[in-house]
């Protein structure tokens, strides 16, 4: 009983607070502009050969202005336990796309440092994910 309410905290309330505090400018290009990937696969090839390709690809050729990719559910552990997927997320971040993750995925992993330790913005997923959703962001989901 102690566990589920403190997940449905760290799901539901949290991250009213976080999200404001951490947005980091995300909304400064237009919703058509925006591309928002939602990785949530726990395959490594999916990872590899579509995920992070296509990803990493809309943000240096410029398809999009601004590209967000989402780490959410058995991606997280996929990536917090594969030295080649964090190499690919270093080079990414530093080719400016902004990587998120959700902390309740995280933590039930037991990653959410590890994922830190990458530079991914850990936090409450759900309210800043509806609200890309919401502003009309391009979504894709692997």
């Amino acid at each position: 009983m102690e566990k589920t309410m403190i997940s449905l905290f760290l799901f539901f309330i949290l991250p009213s607070f976080s999200f404001a505090q951490t947005s980091k400018n995300l909304t400064t290009a237009s919703p058509k502009d925006t591309l928002v990937v939602l990785w949530t696969s726990g395959d490594v090839e999916v990872a590899e050969k579509v995920a992070l390709m296509y990803t990493h690809a809309a943000a240096k050729n410029k398809w999009f202005d601004k590209v967000i990719l989402i780490v959410w559910g058995p991606s997280a552990n996929l990536l917090a336990n594969n030295e080649k997927l964090q190499e690919k997320i270093k080079s990414m971040i530093a080719d400016g796309i902004h990587v998120q993750a959700c902390i309740v995925c995280a933590n039930s992993y037991g990653v959410a440092g590890k994922l830190k330790e990458l530079d991914i913005e850990v936090l409450g997923m759900g309210k800043p994910l509806t609200a890309y959703l919401k502003k009309g962001y391009s979504q894709l989901t692997f």
